[in-house]
Formats: C-alpha cells, sequence, structure tokens
C-alpha cells in the first residue's frame, strides 16, 4: 500500500472563507453561531444557525453559471479552488484518468428543494426552474468539480448523514493508497439553512435551544446544560495525492492521511453506542497502525446533544484507557455548528491545522461540565504549545454509519 499526502486545504465556513480565517477563529474561540434572517423565520422553535457571511458567489461565478448551481456547489467549488492553489501544480504531467473526486453531503441542493416545494405548494404555481433537479441532485457538487478539471477517474457522492464527507475522505484515500489513483480531491459540502429543513429538524426536537444571554453561546458540547446541536453550512475539501509523486514534484506535504475506520453500527437509527464508536475509532488505529499512544489530539463529534456527548466520552475512555484524560479533545462544532455531511471534511481540516500550528482549538460554552463527561474538553479557550505529531477525528451519523480518520505529521 502507498503513502498518502495531503498537499492541499480549503475551507468555507461560518468562522470565515479560507483555511486562515478559518483557523484563526477558531484560536480565537469565537462563535460562526447566531440568530437567523430568514423567510417564516418566525415559525421556527429554534431560529439559531451557523451560516457562511461574506461568501460573494456572483465575484466567483460568471451569472450563467450561477444559475446552474446551489449554494452546495458553490461552497464545493469555492473550497475545492483553494485547495487546488494550496496543492500547486497538482495536475502537470498527470493521466486524467488518475483523478478523481469523492464528496459527502447529506441533503444536496437542499435550498432548491426547499424552493422548489414553496413554489409548487406555497405559491400554488406550477413553474419550477427548469434545471431544478440538476441543482438539487447530490451528486452536482462532485459532478461540477470533475467537469471544471477535466478529471476522468472515479467521481463518487457519499450520503451517510453526519460521516458523509469522512467516509469521503477515507475512500478516496484507499483508491490513492492501493494505487487506483494518483490524486484525489475529496471533502464535503452542505448547505442546509433554509425554512423546510430547520422545520424538519424542530421536529425531531434535537436541535439546541437559544441561550437567553447570547445566542452564539447557544451550542455547549459536553456541558451539564447543553440543549442539542446547532445547524451550520459551508464546505471542506482536501488533495490527496500518493506521497512518492508529491514529494517528487516538490509539492509541501501538510499531513500524512494514515488511518481511517469504517463500520456499521446496527443498533438504532439515531441512538449513539458506545460499541460502535469504539469500533470505528480501534479499526482506524489498526489501519494506521499505530497505537493509543501516538494520538495527541481528538477532535470529537461532540454535537452538544445529550445522548452523544456522554456516549462519546465513554467510547474515548473504552478505546484509549488511562491514556483517555491525558487527550486533549474538543469539539470546534461549538464555533462552526453542525455541518451535516461536510461535518467531517471540516473538523479534518480543523485538526490538520491545529497540529500545524500547534494550538488546541477550544470547546466555547462549555461553563457547566457535565460529570458524565470528564475528559479534557479544552474548555473555553484554545490551548497553545500542544505537540500534535497525530490527531484523530471523530464523526458519528444517524443510520449508524461511524467513520473516524487518523492523520499524522508529514516527516
Amino acid at each position: 500500500m502507498r503513502r498518502v499526502a495531503v498537499t492541499g486545504v480549503g475551507v468555507v465556513s461560518p468562522l470565515g472563507n479560507g483555511i486562515r480565517p478559518f483557523f484563526e477563529s477558531l484560536a480565537a474561540g469565537r462563535s460562526g453561531v447566531a440568530r437567523l434572517s430568514m423567510r417564516f423565520e418566525e415559525r421556527l422553535v429554534c431560529r439559531i444557525g451557523a451560516s457562511v457571511s461574506g461568501f460573494d458567489a456572483e465575484s466567483l461565478f460568471a451569472a450563467p453559471r450561477l444559475r446552474m448551481l446551489d449554494r452546495v456547489s458553490q461552497f464545493a467549488l469555492a473550497a475545492t479552488a483553494e485547495a487546488l492553489s494550496e496543492a500547486g501544480e497538482v495536475f502537470d504531467g498527470l493521466d486524467l484518468e488518475r483523478a478523481g473526486v469523492f464528496v459527502g453531503t447529506g441533503m444536496g441542493g437542499a435550498r432548491t428543494t426547499d424552493e422548489s416545494y414553496f413554489t409548487l405548494y406555497g405559491e400554488q404555481s406550477d413553474r419550477l426552474k427548469p434545471l431544478s433537479v440538476l441543482l438539487a441532485m447530490n451528486n452536482a457538487a462532485a459532478s461540477w468539480i470533475g467537469m471544471e478539471h477535466g478529471l476522468r477517474g472515479a467521481n463518487l457522492t457519499y450520503s451517510t448523514a453526519c460521516s458523509s464527507s469522512a467516509v469521503a475522505i477515507g475512500e478516496a484515500a484507499r483508491r490513492v493508497a492501493s494505487g487506483e489513483a494518483d490524486v484525489m480531491i475529496a471533502g464535503g459540502s452542505e448547505a442546509p439553512l433554509n425554512f423546510g429543513t430547520l422545520k424538519a429538524w424542530d421536529a425531531m426536537r434535537t436541535l439546541a435551544t437559544e441561550d437567553p444571554e447570547d445566542a452564539s453561546a447557544s451550542c455547549k458540547p459536553f456541558a451539564r446544560d447543553r440543549s442539542g446541536l446547532v445547524l451550520g453550512e459551508g464546505a471542506a475539501m482536501l488533495v490527496l495525492e500518493d506521497w512518492d509523486r508529491a514529494v517528487q514534484r516538490g509539492a509541501r506535504i501538510r499531513a500524512e492521511m494514515a488511518g481511517y475506520g469504517l463500520c456499521a453500527d446496527p443498533s438504532h437509527i439515531t441512538r449513539p453506542s458506545v460499541a460502535g464508536q469504539a469500533a470505528a475509532m480501534r479499526r482506524a488505529l489498526a489501519d494506521a497502525r499505530m497505537s493509543v499512544a501516538e494520538i495527541d489530539y481528538i477532535n470529537a463529534h461532540g454535537t452538544g446533544t445529550q445522548a452523544n456527548d456522554s456516549v462519546e466520552t465513554a467510547a474515548i475512555k473504552e478505546v484509549f484507557g488511562a491514556r483517555a484524560h491525558a487527550i486533549p479533545v474538543s469539539s470546534t462544532k461549538s464555533m462552526h455548528g453542525h455541518l451535516l455531511g461536510a461535518a467531517g471534511a471540516i473538523e479534518f481540516a480543523a485538526s490538520l491545522l491545529a497540529m500545524e500550528a500547534g494550538i488546541a482549538p477550544p470547546t466555547i460554552n462549555l461553563r457547566h461540565p457535565d460529570p458524565e463527561c470528564d475528559l479534557d474538553y479544552v474548555a473555553l479557550v484554545a490551548r497553545s504549545g500542544v505537540g500534535i505529531g497525530a490527531f484523530m477525528s471523530n464523526s458519528f451519523a444517524f443510520g449508524g454509519t461511524n467513520a473516524v480518520l487518523i492523520g499524522r505529521r508529514a516527516p
């Protein structure tokens, strides 16, 4: 099996567009959560979310093309552009049959779907956008990325709820490691902040209650007073490359894609289990041929729901044993919200940047610890001077598809 290098990273997020503003916000403990403004907002129980700001689609895409791109595809293309810029001339001299795209998304073109249903049922109109199907389909983002760069290798979209982009990255890394591909663009994108989607999540009663003093403090992973998750939007994309090829062309290798663990947890459609989460972590460690002693930071799934946070804490303790209490663990969802299908990708990017900077991002809003959640969650403020040689990023999903990624510092 070949080694897999990460040579490019790109981010569009509620904390800033581009990896530098994104990580600066993480390190500063800034929250991207705020009150939402949208049609019918007064009918929402939960009126908060983490939305992308300062994203000027009209400056990025010509008008004819923009009409063919749902917000989810816009985010994915912008993040890919940054990742490729970071990677340098990655396609030079490459047979494009050996380059592909894997993207994870839970909801695809959710904005287009919501607008279409409003037109049909709310406005009683039969006139939909002619391109509605192409805008809304889940594989649109991956298809646009592949077409923009002429990539003729495998082009796949993964939709496994909250683990979608972690699966996309893990499966793409395996393509490179096995020799089936030399370069893969992989990550995730999500744009679920519309009335219909938020109303559906309202009905599940899993969304956070707005903090009465500060809406931006509403997401409280691992806290005793946590009340649920906060939905976010954005994208993160990686360039994964055969290690030897990256070295030969003089690329900056930002990290090694070291391990990937995937398992099905068939116990319940929504309720997490310690056994399922622990199994995914163990498989990632085995794939990386690493011991628990070699993991220096964990980016937790950490949704802020009562069930997930206590179960994940127990699962980490089951896998890491006595070392569990010595590892910095944080939920960056406390700042950028839960990006659903894009969560794994943006959290892998956050972990990689944390490793480079030697800074463990904080779990903000953790003022009242839950006794059942007793690990080192880097509460409230970031921690500098942290030596991170390798990190683990957890993504656990409705439907029981658990995916864990391990990144390692490049020598």
